[in-house]
């Protein structure tokens, strides 16, 4: 038998996974891998092993499986910018309630908050969440001072109201404090930065993180001159936008070789038009528009409405305003529809645990269909030849709804 596998058969594979706006370390990924492929070879019959990694690079693991007939060696790495994630997240109260501020007038008085309310309400509930939140903490803190300042008039000593209110004060900021010491449970300090992280520069990339993109680049072009298959990667909330901008660089540059190994690119519950629809995010809808022509890569964008903090459905190219008249080929959009694919049982365990959910698509399904991310990162078929013959979600949102469109000088 020859060693050489036949045209969309993989038996090694470099999967290079981007993470959302996450300030944890990598070896969550590596744990949530290593459960979660275990559950799902269990359930669907093939067999995963994760061992050490063999490649060079910041953080991954080697995957190695048996699936489909076929054997496959995988090695996965993590494209790590939690660092940058985490210089970003201000650990003083007053600041987060400047950016509250600033990220609320940037998305209300730009219209983008309302252009977003025309695709998908999840998503921007979860963006007003945070906003609501904090309001209501610091609402309590203030009631806290009022009420000091009450309780102490009532006792009609001299400066009774003021020593109440600076009591009230006191109690105010522990109180505050308390709630962002339990941030692990509320999220609104979390959610508050993510969101202020884009809204900050108005859709444009971040000096740092632009230098980022560009280190990422660079790992990708070198597993595309290795002797792999393919090479595949996984852009998952945040990470998919950041992940445009990575593999439209690479191509505009010419380094993604005719003969090389095939490039895929798998996103999943995407986030992008809280980007796209930002008016200084000209270089990101640029790489839209030139990706979703392309030819040197397959590119299938993977949602669910149960995900609500995704836009679920939505191509991210077409709601941006900037598919081209001819010739948009990316991305197959497709649903994990996550009430077939998960049992009524755990459908009902996971649906209100929001974030658990938007984190799904990493995970192992019970009523597992066509979309399983063990077998797109460690099975022995390409992303293109997987989905070769698949139609779009019928459920597929493309219609225009941006109102910033331009693309710069692209």
């Amino acid at each position: 038998m020859s060693s050489v596998p036949s045209a969309g058969q993989v038996r090694r594979r470099r999967v290079f996974y981007i993470p959302g706006y996450d300030p944890i370390h990598p070896r969550r990924y590596r744990e949530l891998y290593r459960k979660e492929s275990a559950e799902q070879a269990r359930i669907s019959g093939y067999s995963v092993t994760l061992k050490p990694k063999t490649t060079k690079g910041p953080y991954g693991w080697h995957v190695s499986s048996e699936q489909e007939g076929g054997a496959v060696e995988a090695d996965v790495e993590v494209l790590v910018w939690s660092d940058i994630v985490r210089g970003s997240m201000s650990n003083s109260i007053p600041a987060t309630y400047a950016q509250l501020a600033r990220t609320a007038w940037t998305y209300i008085a730009s219209g983008v908050l309302w252009r977003l309310m025309r695709l998908r309400k999840g998503p921007v509930i979860a963006a007003l969440y945070p906003v609501g939140m904090l309001l209501a903490q610091l609402l309590a803190a203030l009631l806290l001072v009022w009420l000091g300042w009450r309780l102490g008039g009532v006792t009609g000593w001299p400066f009774a109201a003021l020593a109440g209110m600076a009591a009230g004060a006191g109690a105010g900021v522990y109180l505050l404090r308390w709630f962002r010491s339990k941030d692990g449970t509320f999220f609104a300090y979390y959610l508050m930065h993510d969101y202020a992280y884009s809204a900050r520069w108005r859709g444009a990339n971040p000096p740092e993180l632009e230098a980022r993109i560009g280190d990422f680049a660079e790992r990708i072009a070198g597993a595309l001159a290795s002797d792999v298959d393919e090479v595949l990667v996984v852009g998952h909330s945040s990470g998919a936008h950041v992940g445009v901008s990575v593999l439209a660089d690479l191509i505009r540059a010419g380094r993604v070789p005719a003969d090389g190994p095939a490039l895929g690119f798998l996103t999943l519950g995407q986030v992008v038009p809280m980007v796209s629809f930002l008016p200084e995010a000209q270089r990101l809808r640029a790489d839209l528009h030139f990706l979703c022509t392309r030819d040197e890569l397959a590119w299938v964008d993977v949602s669910a409405p149960g995900d609500g903090c995704a836009f679920a459905l939505c191509d991210p190219v077409a709601v941006s305003g900037v598919a081209p008249v001819t010739g948009k080929r990316w991305p197959l959009v497709l649903s994990a529809a996550f009430t077939q694919t998960l049992s009524p049982a755990r459908w009902s365990e996971l649906r209100w645990r929001f974030f658990r959910l938007h984190f799904q698509y990493l995970c192992a399904f019970d009523r597992v269909g066509d979309y399983d991310y063990f077998r797109i990162t460690a099975g022995p078929e390409t992303l293109a030849t997987r989905y070769r013959n698949r139609a779009p979600s019928k459920s597929l949102i493309d219609r225009a709804v941006s109102k910033y469109t331009d693309m710069g000088a692209a």
